[in-house]
């Protein structure tokens, strides 16, 4: 007997569903490997964190529908979606998700001829929610899926050989984004959010085609959706995890990049808000989790835990939400009635900041709500949503302070109907500053914003990390553990000494005109050697003023900007 070949020539709403949930468990398993394709060697590889943690958010709703039509599998993916977008590779994959679901919405089953319409409308709405398209990303992959969709309807009516020869174009399409991008070529990387779209569509065929998938994380949302008020992006995280856990590991050994990697594994199993910082000596770790002792024993089997840190949040919480109370009560039993709203404002301003320093100048300039994130954390269109409603303003400026947040924050201000949002396209927190002190308050929002952008012209960045392997890029030669100065349009210098190739790096934003050069130190920095390197700085470049903040971010010893 020959054996049986699985033909399907249609996929309802449970089908769909089941399939959305396998492709965002296999991004979730895959996350770290697509971090890993970064182009650059630094260590905040974050591509496959944020495609995850925005398939997860819809995939959450998905999970949650007490009523599976296609029509609420739709809505479900892409509300989730959008609003849990987090970097420019998840706004895309959401935008995605937008333009497949508009069409699969008006349908109650799906064959080949709605899926390659669908597939288009996907491609269709997610370039042009991209200012710039650029080819050899996770966009060409998409449109490759499309083009190959469209094909196949004239080929087949069964879905498991139309889904398949889909993927197969769409790996063969990823393949040829190093042709398409020399950056990828250099570094000898495929296109990490192209390769995240394929390992979606890798799992939604795992299922279709019957591989057994565990739903179990989706589907226990359903009882915990209900009956828990949504406070704060702050309270939801502190809910879901309760103890901050901090401690520096002093290792017994080097760590090899393997071992790096399945040591954020084990923590990213245990807990989320994950950074690692590690050198050859130390170990920097912060994760909120459950139970902190899972992460210090894990720690301990690498060397010495000193500085460690455990704060509950939850407890807290309940604290300021008890003294909030107590507070009200005193009021009425005194016959007072509690403080009125607080009276809206002209202009308002909303800043993403990485590190305590970083946050407390932003605040001093005058922002009103502040989103820790940045780099590695980049927050999600929600995060951004629920910061526009904690401003009491008509009109918000909002500061990414990232290239890999602006996407997430334009998505953010399409989605606000009753505040007018600006978002200040700044890359880089030297830009985010820079966009603050330009701000005058006499003037209109609109001239403001206007002005605020120009001024980022005349702000040149630079940032000092430390390369996680060996690469080549703009024809440095980078090695393992060199530490990089990284520009705002790339990698300026690279060296094996810190100071000095920062000082290489201040070399080349320098320029006749330039008056003062601002040093932001990060939490491995201690201020002692941040103070001694502003010296000799100002010895070399005796006209220039030269200022030291203490910034507290992780992942970069310095952040500068030079004016």
């Amino acid at each position: 007997m020959g054996q049986t070949v699985q033909s399907i020539e249609k996929i309802n709403a449970e089908l769909l569903a089941k399939m959305f949930l396998a492709g965002a468990h296999n991004l979730e398993a895959k996350k770290e490997w697509i971090n890993e394709l970064n182009v650059f060697p630094v260590p905040d590889g974050d591509t496959g964190t944020n495609m995850s943690m925005t398939i997860l958010s819809a995939a959450k709703e998905v999970g949650s529908l007490e009523k599976t039509t296609m029509k609420s599998v739709a809505k479900a993916i892409s509300s989730g979606s959008l609003r849990g977008a987090r970097g420019n590779s998840g706004v895309i994959l959401s935008q995605l998700f937008r333009g497949f679901t508009k069409v699969i919405a008006a349908y109650d089953t799906i064959d080949t001829v709605v899926l390659a319409e669908a597939c288009d409308k996907a491609v269709e709405t997610a370039y042009k929610a991209v200012m710039k398209p650029k080819e050899g990303t996770i966009l060409t992959v998409a449109r490759g899926v499309a083009d190959k969709a469209i094909d196949m309807v004239e080929e087949t009516d069964d879905l498991c050989v139309f889904i398949r020869a889909v993927i197969d174009e769409a790996e063969r399409v990823l393949k040829k984004t190093p042709e398409m991008l020399p950056v990828l070529k250099q570094a000898g990387v495929v296109d990490s959010g192209g390769q995240g779209l394929v390992v979606v569509l890798q799992g939604a065929y795992d299922a279709l085609m019957g591989k057994e998938i565990d739903y179990s994380s989706f589907e226990a949302d359903k009882t915990a959706a209900s009956g828990i008020t949504k406070i704060s992006a702050e309270t939801e995280a502190e809910i879901k995890f309760g103890y901050c856990t901090e401690f520096i590991i002093v290792l017994n050994h080097p760590l090899s990049d393997a071992q790096i990697a399945k040591y954020k594994e084990f923590l990213t199993s245990i807990g989320d808000s994950i950074v690692v910082v590690a050198d050859d000596e130390i170990v920097k770790t912060h994760v909120h989790t459950n139970d902190p002792g899972l992460a210090i024993q894990e720690a301990l089997t690498h060397g010495s835990l000193s500085k460690i840190k455990i704060d509950n949040m939850r407890e807290e919480h309940q604290e300021r939400l008890i003294k909030d109370a107590e507070k009200v009560a005193a009021q009425q039993a005194a016959g007072e009635q509690p403080a009125p709203a607080t009276e809206w404002k002209d202009m308002g301003f909303i800043s993403v900041s990485a590190g305590k320093g970083l946050s407390e100048i932003f605040s001093g300039l005058g922002v009103d709500v502040i989103i820790e994130g940045g780099q590695t954390m980049n927050p999600s269109t929600e995060d951004i949503l629920r910061a526009i409603d904690k401003v009491p303003a008509k009109n918000i400026f909002v500061l990414p302070n990232n290239k890999n947040i602006i996407l997430a924050a334009n998505q953010a201000a399409s989605l606000t109907e009753d505040k007018t949002i600006y978002v200040i396209p700044t890359k880089t927190i030297p830009q985010g500053i820079t966009a603050l002190i330009n701000y005058i308050p006499e003037q209109p929002a609109e001239e403001n914003a206007k002005r605020m952008t120009e001024e980022l012209a005349n702000v040149k960045s630079g940032q000092i990390t430390y390369a996680v392997r060996d690469t080549n890029i703009d024809g440095k030669e980078i090695k393992e553990n060199d530490y990089m100065g990284i520009g705002d349009a790339g990698i300026l210098s690279v060296g094996a000494d810190m100071e000095q190739t920062l000082i290489d790096m201040v070399d080349q934003l320098v320029t006749d005109e330039s008056g003062i050069i601002s040093l932001y130190y990060g939490e491995e920095v201690s201020g002692e050697d941040a103070s001694a390197l502003a010296e000799k700085l100002q010895e070399k470049y005796a006209d220039i003023e030269v200022e030291v903040n203490n910034g507290g971010q992780p992942v970069y010893y310095y952040i500068l900007s030079v004016e």
